[in-house]
């Protein structure tokens, strides 16, 4: 079956919402990338205390703090990277045998539907996690190119390779994290578009949820409030019996 035969196959509504949902997918990662300076998100304040970590490690001695602190990075990245070939696994089996999703179908009165049409509809998740496995695949790597900058860092303050050394490891940081940071909204957005199996009404309400939850986390969170604004909130103060300010 070539291509043409399959968007023949798919309604008007179908196509509609899958189109809608690549573009939230694509939107919403480029303004959490590109915010605008009047409202930086989550990802882009943290680049900053990424920066002073790796200036920090200049002096630090031992460095051993800062090798366990990347090395659970990089086992995040793992993690993702192995529950991503999981889902995908798991949804290879599912294309090649639609059947019980036409069984739940029945069961949920939405009438009988092509295998195809089924295949088609896991196709879009599986794409979306295909492509955070690469993504935490990469970001893997790149944290590990950090760790290898990190050691390379003389320990000596004075040093003139001290400083850019250090900053050198804290663009392989940030770079590992955008990364990093792509695969989790790519393993959101797969997620959100299972919504497409219930039709594609329900695609667009579960896309729209996932890039409302997406925005909510980085514009509008207590973290990216604690970030902004560099103090901590009043009742964490008020527990630990420190005086307000």
């Amino acid at each position: 079956m070539d291509i043409t035969t399959l968007f023949l196959l798919l309604s008007w509504p179908d196509l509609l919402a899958a189109v809608f949902a690549i573009l939230c997918w694509g939107l919403v990662g480029w303004h959490v990338e590109h915010p605008r300076q009047s409202r930086p998100s989550v990802n882009r304040l943290m680049r900053q205390y990424r920066r002073e970590w790796m200036l920090n490690n200049i002096d630090r001695s031992p460095r051993v703090h800062d090798a366990t602190l990347l090395g659970s990075l990089r086992d995040g990245t793992a993690f993702f990277a192995s529950a991503c070939l999981i889902a995908i696994g798991g949804a290879l089996a599912l294309i090649g045998n639609t059947d019980r999703l036409d069984k739940v179908a029945s069961e949920l009165m939405m009438g009988p539907t092509a295998s195809i049409l089924w295949e088609v509809k896991i196709l879009l998740p599986l794409l979306l996690i295909t492509n955070a496995f690469m993504k935490f695949v990469w970001s893997h790597r790149v944290f590990g190119y950090c760790s290898v900058m990190m050691g390379a860092i003389p320990n000596e303050a004075s040093d003139p390779e001290a400083r850019r050394r250090a900053l050198m490891a804290a663009e392989l940081n940030i770079e590992a994290a955008r990364s990093y940071n792509r695969g989790l909204r790519s393993v959101y957005f797969a997620l959100g578009t299972l919504g497409w199996l219930l039709g594609p009404v329900a695609l667009i309400l579960t896309t729209l949820a996932t890039a409302g939850t997406i925005w909510y986390r980085e514009f509008a969170s207590s973290s990216r409030r604690l970030l902004l604004e560099g103090k901590l909130p009043a009742e964490s103060l008020a527990e630990i019996g420190e005086e307000l300010p």
